[in-house]
């Protein structure tokens, strides 16, 4: 005879003081722990990878303000461009650069930016790159 065998197979007590805990919080006991709340936030910001702005030669500059005087003139036609330009990250020092491609929507003289159709204004100092795809006829 074992040293437990005279209560193996007696019903578990059921005690009069408290109520019968359910399924779902007996599971909670077990459910996993988080420490440091924020922490796994904390190390992908971290790992979210940034770039520094490029600054352009003077003759980068001068292509650029050729194309855009070109497009202005033209822009009646609703080119079809894909322009490349820096946007500053919110969080972090530096940005990504993006490339968006669309027709020309408006071009703002005074303000310094451009409008594709998709209703975004880029800043002419964040453009490092234009590409004029084609001019629709309207």
């Amino acid at each position: 005879m074992g040293k437990y065998d005279d209560i193996l197979y007696l019903d578990r007590p059921i005690s009069k003081n408290h109520k019968q805990m359910s399924i779902y919080d007996r599971s909670a006991q077990f459910a996993p722990f988080a420490a440091l709340v924020g922490y796994e936030e904390s190390i992908k910001e971290a790992a979210r990878k940034t770039v520094d702005k490029i600054e352009l030669s003077a003759d980068e500059i001068e292509l650029l303000s050729k194309k855009l005087a070109f497009l202005y003139a033209n822009l009646s036609s609703h080119p079809l461009v894909s322009i490349t330009y820096f946007k500053k990250d919110e969080r972090k020092k530096g940005g990504n650069y993006i490339n968006d491609t669309g027709s020309i929507k408006k071009i703002d003289i005074q303000e310094k930016k451009i409008s594709l159709s998709k209703n975004n204004f880029i800043n002419f100092d964040d453009i490092i790159d234009i590409v004029i795809i084609e001019n629709e006829k309207t």
